[in-house]
């Protein structure tokens, strides 16, 4: 049986591991050859490559392979929909907590 998984559920689980969001911090400045990206991480190359097919795969970034030298971007369209979304779980929770200040207001004691 075929399982469809959201976009948006794979750009979050390929998030969801700190080497990962690094690796997108990084390419978030510009791209970057995978040797580069590896180069500060304590880690083997082909570790990094490991973790940047899960974000390829995620949609968060993008390869091209010119040569020897395999260079990856971040691909801004799925991030943006992982901000959409969270921004308007942070817009849900702002007006519930306005409501709890107005709420707050009009029973505080008088004299307080």
């Amino acid at each position: 049986m075929l399982q469809h998984q959201d976009p948006l559920d794979h750009a979050f689980q390929a998030l969801s591991d700190s080497t990962r969001r690094r690796l997108v911090e990084r390419l978030s400045a510009g791209p970057m050859s995978v040797s580069d990206l590896a180069g500060p991480l304590p880690m083997s190359l082909s570790a990094v490559m490991q973790h940047l097919k899960v974000l390829e795969a995620a949609g968060l970034v993008r390869s091209e392979k010119v040569g020897r030298v395999r260079t990856c971007r971040v691909e801004p369209g799925a991030l943006t929909a992982a901000e959409h979304w969270l921004n308007a779980r942070r817009r849900s929770v702002e007006r519930g907590l306005d409501r709890l200040g107005v709420f707050l207001d009009a029973t505080k004691p008088e004299g307080e």
